[in-house]
Protein backbone atom coordinates (compact mmCIF):
# COMPACT_ATOMS: atom_id res chain seq x y z
CA UNK A 1 0.00 0.00 0.00
CA UNK A 2 1.35 3.41 -0.94
CA UNK A 3 2.29 5.60 2.01
CA UNK A 4 0.75 9.10 2.13
CA UNK A 5 2.80 11.61 4.14
CA UNK A 6 1.02 13.52 6.89
CA UNK A 7 0.88 17.04 5.46
CA UNK A 8 -1.00 19.79 7.34
CA UNK A 9 -3.61 19.89 4.57
CA UNK A 10 -4.20 16.12 4.70
CA UNK A 11 -4.34 16.14 8.52
CA UNK A 12 -6.94 18.94 8.40
CA UNK A 13 -9.06 16.97 5.91
CA UNK A 14 -8.88 13.84 8.07
CA UNK A 15 -9.81 15.81 11.20
CA UNK A 16 -12.75 17.38 9.36
CA UNK A 17 -13.92 13.96 8.17
CA UNK A 18 -13.68 12.54 11.66
CA UNK A 19 -15.52 15.53 13.10
CA UNK A 20 -18.25 15.26 10.46
CA UNK A 21 -18.59 11.52 11.02
CA UNK A 22 -18.72 11.96 14.80
CA UNK A 23 -21.40 14.65 14.48
CA UNK A 24 -23.49 12.47 12.21
CA UNK A 25 -23.15 9.49 14.57
CA UNK A 26 -24.12 11.74 17.48
CA UNK A 27 -27.15 13.11 15.66
CA UNK A 28 -28.29 9.59 14.72
CA UNK A 29 -28.19 8.57 18.37
CA UNK A 30 -29.96 11.73 19.50
CA UNK A 31 -32.77 11.23 17.01
CA UNK A 32 -33.22 7.55 17.79
CA UNK A 33 -33.10 8.38 21.50
CA UNK A 34 -35.84 11.00 21.02
CA UNK A 35 -38.00 8.48 19.13
CA UNK A 36 -37.55 5.94 21.91
CA UNK A 37 -38.11 8.39 24.77
CA UNK A 38 -41.29 9.76 23.21
CA UNK A 39 -42.82 6.29 22.98
CA UNK A 40 -42.60 6.51 19.16
CA UNK A 41 -45.47 9.04 19.20
CA UNK A 42 -43.76 12.18 17.86
CA UNK A 43 -44.08 13.03 14.19
CA UNK A 44 -41.12 13.68 11.94
CA UNK A 45 -41.77 17.43 12.07
CA UNK A 46 -42.14 17.42 15.86
CA UNK A 47 -38.85 15.57 16.28
CA UNK A 48 -37.16 17.98 13.89
CA UNK A 49 -38.36 20.89 16.02
CA UNK A 50 -37.53 19.19 19.34
CA UNK A 51 -33.93 18.55 18.30
CA UNK A 52 -33.52 21.89 16.50
CA UNK A 53 -32.52 20.18 13.26
CA UNK A 54 -32.77 21.52 9.74
CA UNK A 55 -35.49 19.72 7.78
CA UNK A 56 -32.97 18.44 5.28
CA UNK A 57 -30.70 17.13 8.02
CA UNK A 58 -33.60 15.41 9.76
CA UNK A 59 -34.70 13.82 6.49
CA UNK A 60 -31.20 12.45 5.85
CA UNK A 61 -30.90 11.11 9.42
CA UNK A 62 -34.33 9.45 9.33
CA UNK A 63 -33.51 7.90 5.98
CA UNK A 64 -30.23 6.61 7.40
CA UNK A 65 -31.91 5.06 10.45
CA UNK A 66 -34.60 3.49 8.26
CA UNK A 67 -32.00 2.07 5.88
CA UNK A 68 -30.28 0.45 8.85
CA UNK A 69 -33.58 -1.19 9.97
CA UNK A 70 -33.54 0.86 13.16
CA UNK A 71 -36.85 2.62 12.52
CA UNK A 72 -39.80 2.57 10.16
CA UNK A 73 -42.25 5.38 9.48
CA UNK A 74 -45.99 5.05 9.44
CA UNK A 75 -48.69 7.63 8.68
CA UNK A 76 -50.71 9.13 11.51
CA UNK A 77 -54.28 7.90 11.33
CA UNK A 78 -56.86 10.60 10.57
CA UNK A 79 -54.16 13.25 10.22
CA UNK A 80 -54.57 15.92 7.54
CA UNK A 81 -51.75 15.66 4.96
CA UNK A 82 -49.29 18.56 4.81
CA UNK A 83 -48.98 19.81 1.21
CA UNK A 84 -50.32 16.52 -0.06
CA UNK A 85 -47.90 14.39 1.98
CA UNK A 86 -48.99 12.17 4.89
CA UNK A 87 -47.89 13.04 8.43
CA UNK A 88 -45.33 10.38 9.36
CA UNK A 89 -44.34 9.02 12.77
CA UNK A 90 -41.00 7.20 13.11
CA UNK A 91 -41.27 4.04 15.21
CA UNK A 92 -39.73 0.60 15.65
CA UNK A 93 -38.69 -1.26 12.52
CA UNK A 94 -40.34 -4.69 12.14
CA UNK A 95 -36.85 -6.21 11.90
CA UNK A 96 -35.22 -3.70 14.23
CA UNK A 97 -33.29 -4.05 17.49
CA UNK A 98 -34.88 -5.49 20.59
CA UNK A 99 -33.82 -5.92 24.19
CA UNK A 100 -34.89 -8.46 26.77
CA UNK A 101 -36.02 -7.19 30.16
CA UNK A 102 -36.47 -9.30 33.27
CA UNK A 103 -37.86 -8.56 36.72
CA UNK A 104 -36.43 -11.03 39.24
CA UNK A 105 -38.54 -10.77 42.40
CA UNK A 106 -38.01 -12.70 45.64
CA UNK A 107 -40.53 -15.38 44.63
CA UNK A 108 -40.82 -15.30 40.84
CA UNK A 109 -39.43 -13.78 37.65
CA UNK A 110 -40.90 -12.33 34.48
CA UNK A 111 -39.25 -11.91 31.07
CA UNK A 112 -40.25 -9.54 28.26
CA UNK A 113 -39.03 -8.59 24.79
CA UNK A 114 -38.98 -4.83 24.12
CA UNK A 115 -38.74 -2.57 21.08
CA UNK A 116 -37.64 0.97 20.32
CA UNK A 117 -40.32 3.25 21.69
CA UNK A 118 -40.84 1.25 24.87
CA UNK A 119 -43.36 -1.32 23.70
CA UNK A 120 -42.95 -4.74 25.27
CA UNK A 121 -44.44 -8.21 25.24
CA UNK A 122 -44.28 -10.59 28.18
CA UNK A 123 -42.67 -13.85 27.09
CA UNK A 124 -43.27 -15.74 30.30
CA UNK A 125 -42.50 -16.08 33.96
CA UNK A 126 -41.90 -18.66 36.65
CA UNK A 127 -42.06 -19.01 40.41
CA UNK A 128 -38.88 -20.06 42.24
CA UNK A 129 -37.85 -21.23 45.70
CA UNK A 130 -35.69 -18.22 46.59
CA UNK A 131 -32.29 -19.83 46.00
CA UNK A 132 -29.89 -18.34 43.45
CA UNK A 133 -29.71 -21.57 41.45
CA UNK A 134 -33.46 -22.10 41.16
CA UNK A 135 -34.11 -18.42 40.50
CA UNK A 136 -31.33 -17.60 38.06
CA UNK A 137 -30.71 -20.77 36.03
CA UNK A 138 -34.24 -21.04 34.54
CA UNK A 139 -34.32 -17.30 33.89
CA UNK A 140 -30.94 -17.44 32.15
CA UNK A 141 -32.13 -20.39 30.05
CA UNK A 142 -35.27 -18.49 29.04
CA UNK A 143 -33.19 -15.43 28.14
CA UNK A 144 -30.82 -17.52 26.00
CA UNK A 145 -33.76 -19.12 24.21
CA UNK A 146 -35.22 -15.69 23.46
CA UNK A 147 -31.93 -14.12 22.30
CA UNK A 148 -32.35 -13.81 18.55
CA UNK A 149 -30.12 -11.92 16.13
CA UNK A 150 -32.22 -8.81 16.83
CA UNK A 151 -31.56 -8.77 20.59
CA UNK A 152 -28.87 -6.21 21.47
CA UNK A 153 -28.92 -6.42 25.26
CA UNK A 154 -30.57 -7.75 28.40
CA UNK A 155 -31.68 -5.67 31.37
CA UNK A 156 -32.28 -7.43 34.68
CA UNK A 157 -33.95 -5.95 37.78
CA UNK A 158 -33.23 -7.76 41.05
CA UNK A 159 -34.69 -7.23 44.52
CA UNK A 160 -31.47 -6.33 46.33
CA UNK A 161 -28.31 -4.19 46.29
CA UNK A 162 -26.15 -4.64 43.16
CA UNK A 163 -22.40 -4.05 42.94
CA UNK A 164 -21.00 -4.67 39.44
CA UNK A 165 -23.35 -7.58 38.89
CA UNK A 166 -22.85 -8.95 42.42
CA UNK A 167 -26.15 -9.18 44.33
CA UNK A 168 -26.99 -9.41 48.03
CA UNK A 169 -30.57 -10.11 49.15
CA UNK A 170 -30.46 -10.42 52.91
CA UNK A 171 -33.95 -11.84 53.51
CA UNK A 172 -33.28 -14.59 50.94
CA UNK A 173 -29.82 -15.36 52.29
CA UNK A 174 -28.11 -14.25 49.07
CA UNK A 175 -24.59 -12.98 49.65
CA UNK A 176 -22.10 -12.07 46.91
CA UNK A 177 -24.15 -13.83 44.21
CA UNK A 178 -22.40 -13.19 40.88
CA UNK A 179 -25.39 -12.97 38.58
CA UNK A 180 -23.51 -12.75 35.23
CA UNK A 181 -21.95 -16.16 35.88
CA UNK A 182 -25.39 -17.72 35.43
CA UNK A 183 -25.87 -16.10 32.00
CA UNK A 184 -23.97 -17.37 28.96
CA UNK A 185 -25.11 -14.76 26.45
CA UNK A 186 -23.36 -12.88 23.66
CA UNK A 187 -25.02 -9.51 24.34
CA UNK A 188 -24.50 -7.03 27.19
CA UNK A 189 -26.21 -7.94 30.47
CA UNK A 190 -27.13 -4.95 32.65
CA UNK A 191 -28.05 -5.86 36.25
CA UNK A 192 -29.71 -3.25 38.48
CA UNK A 193 -31.64 -2.86 41.70
CA UNK A 194 -35.40 -3.17 41.14
CA UNK A 195 -36.39 -0.09 43.17
CA UNK A 196 -33.85 2.13 41.44
CA UNK A 197 -34.92 0.85 38.02
CA UNK A 198 -38.55 1.46 38.96
CA UNK A 199 -37.53 5.05 39.67
CA UNK A 200 -35.83 5.31 36.27
CA UNK A 201 -39.02 4.05 34.64
CA UNK A 202 -41.07 6.62 36.56
CA UNK A 203 -38.76 9.42 35.41
CA UNK A 204 -38.80 8.28 31.78
CA UNK A 205 -42.44 7.22 31.36
CA UNK A 206 -44.36 7.91 34.57
CA UNK A 207 -45.17 10.42 37.29
CA UNK A 208 -41.65 11.85 37.57
CA UNK A 209 -41.28 12.94 33.94
CA UNK A 210 -39.92 16.48 33.91
CA UNK A 211 -39.40 16.57 37.71
CA UNK A 212 -36.02 18.11 38.58
CA UNK A 213 -35.68 16.35 41.97
CA UNK A 214 -37.87 13.30 42.46
CA UNK A 215 -38.00 10.63 45.15
CA UNK A 216 -39.30 7.23 44.08
CA UNK A 217 -40.18 4.44 46.52
CA UNK A 218 -40.92 0.90 45.41
CA UNK A 219 -42.78 -1.19 48.00
CA UNK A 220 -42.73 -4.97 47.60
CA UNK A 221 -41.77 -7.39 50.37
CA UNK A 222 -39.65 -4.50 51.67
CA UNK A 223 -39.35 -0.83 50.64
CA UNK A 224 -36.53 0.62 48.59
CA UNK A 225 -36.09 3.54 46.25
CA UNK A 226 -33.94 6.18 44.66
CA UNK A 227 -33.45 9.93 44.47
CA UNK A 228 -33.50 11.18 40.87
CA UNK A 229 -31.88 14.41 39.73
CA UNK A 230 -33.18 15.45 36.30
CA UNK A 231 -34.22 11.84 35.77
CA UNK A 232 -30.87 10.34 36.75
CA UNK A 233 -30.78 8.07 39.82
CA UNK A 234 -28.16 8.66 42.46
CA UNK A 235 -26.11 5.48 42.59
CA UNK A 236 -23.72 6.16 45.48
CA UNK A 237 -20.03 5.32 45.67
CA UNK A 238 -20.55 1.56 45.32
CA UNK A 239 -23.79 1.63 43.33
CA UNK A 240 -25.97 0.62 46.28
CA UNK A 241 -27.65 3.91 47.27
CA UNK A 242 -31.38 3.89 47.92
CA UNK A 243 -31.65 1.11 50.49
CA UNK A 244 -34.16 3.22 52.38
CA UNK A 245 -35.81 0.11 53.81
CA UNK A 246 -32.71 -0.41 55.95
CA UNK A 247 -32.85 2.94 57.71
CA UNK A 248 -34.56 3.41 61.11
CA UNK A 249 -37.39 5.53 59.71
CA UNK A 250 -40.38 4.12 61.62
CA UNK A 251 -40.68 5.02 65.29
CA UNK A 252 -41.82 1.56 66.46
CA UNK A 253 -38.94 -0.38 64.90
CA UNK A 254 -35.97 0.90 66.87
CA UNK A 255 -35.49 -2.12 69.13
CA UNK A 256 -35.90 -4.90 66.54
CA UNK A 257 -33.22 -6.69 64.49
CA UNK A 258 -33.52 -6.96 60.70
CA UNK A 259 -32.27 -9.82 58.53
CA UNK A 260 -29.90 -7.35 56.87
CA UNK A 261 -27.87 -7.16 60.09
CA UNK A 262 -29.01 -3.69 61.17
CA UNK A 263 -31.52 -2.81 63.89
CA UNK A 264 -34.77 -0.91 63.61
CA UNK A 265 -35.11 -1.01 59.83
CA UNK A 266 -38.06 0.67 58.11
CA UNK A 267 -38.76 -2.61 56.27
CA UNK A 268 -39.90 -4.13 59.58
CA UNK A 269 -42.99 -1.88 59.36
CA UNK A 270 -43.57 -1.36 55.61
CA UNK A 271 -44.27 -3.86 52.85
CA UNK A 272 -45.54 -7.40 52.42
CA UNK A 273 -43.28 -8.83 55.13
CA UNK A 274 -44.62 -6.29 57.63
CA UNK A 275 -48.21 -7.23 56.74
CA UNK A 276 -47.40 -10.89 57.36
CA UNK A 277 -45.75 -10.12 60.72
CA UNK A 278 -48.77 -8.09 61.81
CA UNK A 279 -50.98 -11.11 61.13
CA UNK A 280 -48.68 -13.36 63.18
CA UNK A 281 -47.42 -15.20 60.09
CA UNK A 282 -43.90 -16.13 59.12
CA UNK A 283 -42.13 -13.43 57.10
CA UNK A 284 -38.97 -13.50 55.04
CA UNK A 285 -37.58 -15.84 52.44
CA UNK A 286 -39.68 -14.31 49.69
CA UNK A 287 -42.75 -16.33 50.68
CA UNK A 288 -46.31 -15.24 51.29
CA UNK A 289 -47.06 -12.70 48.57
CA UNK A 290 -50.62 -13.99 48.03
CA UNK A 291 -51.28 -13.95 51.81
CA UNK A 292 -49.97 -10.40 52.08
CA UNK A 293 -52.23 -9.32 49.23
CA UNK A 294 -55.23 -10.77 51.05
CA UNK A 295 -54.24 -8.99 54.27
CA UNK A 296 -53.88 -5.76 52.31
CA UNK A 297 -57.40 -6.20 50.94
CA UNK A 298 -59.12 -7.16 54.19
CA UNK A 299 -57.24 -6.23 57.39
CA UNK A 300 -57.79 -2.54 58.08
CA UNK A 301 -55.62 -2.50 61.20
CA UNK A 302 -52.62 -4.06 59.43
CA UNK A 303 -53.02 -1.65 56.51
CA UNK A 304 -53.28 1.36 58.82
CA UNK A 305 -50.10 0.38 60.68
CA UNK A 306 -48.25 -0.13 57.39
CA UNK A 307 -49.58 3.20 56.11
CA UNK A 308 -48.55 5.17 59.20
CA UNK A 309 -45.04 3.75 59.06
CA UNK A 310 -44.86 4.56 55.35
CA UNK A 311 -45.90 8.16 56.01
CA UNK A 312 -43.35 8.54 58.83
CA UNK A 313 -40.54 7.29 56.62
CA UNK A 314 -41.51 9.42 53.65
CA UNK A 315 -41.48 12.48 55.90
CA UNK A 316 -37.96 11.70 57.13
CA UNK A 317 -36.72 11.22 53.57
CA UNK A 318 -38.38 14.42 52.38
CA UNK A 319 -36.81 16.35 55.27
CA UNK A 320 -33.38 15.01 54.30
CA UNK A 321 -33.54 14.95 50.50
CA UNK A 322 -35.93 17.81 49.59
CA UNK A 323 -37.64 16.27 46.52
CA UNK A 324 -40.31 18.06 44.52
CA UNK A 325 -42.50 14.95 44.14
CA UNK A 326 -42.62 11.54 45.84
CA UNK A 327 -43.89 8.64 43.72
CA UNK A 328 -44.85 5.17 44.95
CA UNK A 329 -44.87 1.92 43.00
CA UNK A 330 -45.50 -1.74 43.75
CA UNK A 331 -47.61 -2.29 46.86
CA UNK A 332 -47.30 1.44 47.58
CA UNK A 333 -49.98 2.11 44.97
CA UNK A 334 -52.51 -0.08 46.82
CA UNK A 335 -51.49 1.33 50.21
CA UNK A 336 -52.05 4.86 48.96
CA UNK A 337 -55.44 3.93 47.50
CA UNK A 338 -56.63 2.19 50.70
CA UNK A 339 -55.08 4.38 53.39
CA UNK A 340 -54.16 7.77 51.95
CA UNK A 341 -55.50 9.58 55.02
CA UNK A 342 -53.28 7.57 57.41
CA UNK A 343 -50.23 7.99 55.15
CA UNK A 344 -50.69 11.74 54.76
CA UNK A 345 -51.43 12.34 58.45
CA UNK A 346 -48.19 10.62 59.49
CA UNK A 347 -46.36 12.33 56.64
CA UNK A 348 -47.44 15.82 57.66
CA UNK A 349 -46.72 15.16 61.35
CA UNK A 350 -43.19 14.09 60.48
CA UNK A 351 -42.34 17.03 58.23
CA UNK A 352 -40.33 20.00 59.44
CA UNK A 353 -42.74 22.86 60.12
CA UNK A 354 -41.63 25.03 57.20
CA UNK A 355 -42.47 22.22 54.74
CA UNK A 356 -46.06 21.68 55.84
CA UNK A 357 -47.64 24.59 53.99
CA UNK A 358 -46.61 23.13 50.62
CA UNK A 359 -45.45 19.52 51.14
CA UNK A 360 -44.16 17.59 48.13
CA UNK A 361 -47.11 15.56 46.82
CA UNK A 362 -47.16 11.77 47.20
CA UNK A 363 -48.36 10.28 43.91
CA UNK A 364 -49.04 6.69 42.82
CA UNK A 365 -47.05 5.27 39.93
CA UNK A 366 -48.75 5.45 36.56
CA UNK A 367 -46.95 2.26 35.48
CA UNK A 368 -48.70 -0.20 37.78
CA UNK A 369 -46.33 -2.92 38.94
CA UNK A 370 -44.32 -2.91 35.73
CA UNK A 371 -41.82 -0.28 36.90
CA UNK A 372 -38.83 -2.60 37.53
CA UNK A 373 -39.39 -4.38 34.19
CA UNK A 374 -39.64 -1.08 32.29
CA UNK A 375 -36.57 0.25 34.09
CA UNK A 376 -34.66 -2.90 33.15
CA UNK A 377 -35.66 -2.30 29.52
CA UNK A 378 -34.39 1.28 29.73
CA UNK A 379 -31.05 0.16 31.17
CA UNK A 380 -30.49 -2.18 28.22
CA UNK A 381 -31.51 0.43 25.64
CA UNK A 382 -29.27 3.00 27.37
CA UNK A 383 -26.32 0.70 26.72
CA UNK A 384 -27.33 0.27 23.07
CA UNK A 385 -28.27 3.86 22.17
CA UNK A 386 -24.71 5.06 21.70
CA UNK A 387 -22.61 5.64 18.57
CA UNK A 388 -20.75 2.38 19.19
CA UNK A 389 -24.01 0.51 19.79
CA UNK A 390 -25.53 1.68 16.51
CA UNK A 391 -22.28 0.96 14.68
CA UNK A 392 -22.23 -2.58 16.08
CA UNK A 393 -25.82 -3.02 14.87
CA UNK A 394 -24.82 -1.88 11.35
CA UNK A 395 -21.97 -4.33 11.26
CA UNK A 396 -24.07 -7.14 12.68
CA UNK A 397 -26.78 -6.55 10.07
CA UNK A 398 -24.24 -6.22 7.23
CA UNK A 399 -24.90 -2.56 6.47
CA UNK A 400 -21.20 -1.71 6.32
CA UNK A 401 -19.43 1.24 7.89
CA UNK A 402 -20.68 4.78 8.50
Amino acid sequence: MEYAPATPERTERLDAARTSGDLRAHNRVQLLRAIHDSGARRTRSQLTHDLDLARGTASVLIGSLAADALIAESPVEDARPVRGRPTLVPGPHPDGPQVLAADLREDAWELAVCSIGGGYEILGGQAHDGTPEEALRPLAAAARAATSGRVVGIGLAVAGPVRDGVVDISHLGWQDVRVPEFFDVSVPLIVGNDARLAGVAEARRGRLQGVAVGLHLHIDFDPGGTLLLDGRPMAGSSGTAGEFGHMPLASRSLDEPCLCGAWGCWSLRVGANALLRHAGLAAGGGRGRALAERILASDGEAVAENARALGEGVAALVNALDPGVVSLSGMGVELLARARDEIEAAYLDGLMAFRRSAPPPIAPSSLGRAGPLIGAMESAFDAFLTPSGLQAWRELRGFGLV
